[in-house]
């Protein structure tokens, strides 16, 4: 496994300067807006470096859905991002969570097989989800349309 990543959390009111990367992962900077000040939001440095960021909401007391994650493209592909999900895991385990959710775009084929290799399971889908962005988005030559939500039990 990777070693010397770290996650530091963001304040609030630093939150915008990181758009860029949230943007990596969610192409529309007004739905970004509608999350970015809930929940933790952490950077993810990796030797010293920025490396991106992670952020996470809240939905009970029980349920933390990882709501965005982006890595830069240097430093993707590399474990780095299996490690930082991992280690949110941990974080919020310890914090007495039982289970984090996620939620990709059908068209997001890269991202589906990742959060089944890091431990998720498939349990839903959310039609026409991504039909509320304001313009569509297409990945592999899929247009995004329905959201496939993931979880993971985390409590032991």
């Amino acid at each position: 496994m990777i070693k010397n990543i770290t996650l530091e959390k963001v304040k609030i009111n630093n939150r915008k300067n990181y758009m860029n990367y949230l943007l990596m992962a969610d192409e529309s900077e007004e739905i970004i807006n509608e999350y970015i000040n809930k929940g933790d939001l952490y950077t993810v440095h990796y030797e010293e470096n920025l490396a991106g960021v992670v952020l996470f909401i809240f939905h009970s007391s029980s349920t933390v859905e990882l709501k965005n994650i982006a890595l830069d493209s240097e430093f993707r592909g590399k474990g780095i991002g299996k490690n930082v999900i991992k280690q949110s895991f941990d974080l919020y385990k310890r914090m007495s969570y039982e289970k984090m959710i996620v939620g990709t775009a059908n068209s997001s084929i890269d991202n589906i097989a990742f959060y089944q290799k890091v431990g998720f399971r498939l349990t839903s889908i959310k039609r026409d989800f991504f039909k509320q962005y304001p313009e569509p988005i297409y990945e592999n030559g899929i247009r995004a349309v329905d959201m496939i939500i993931f979880e993971k039990i985390i409590k032991d």
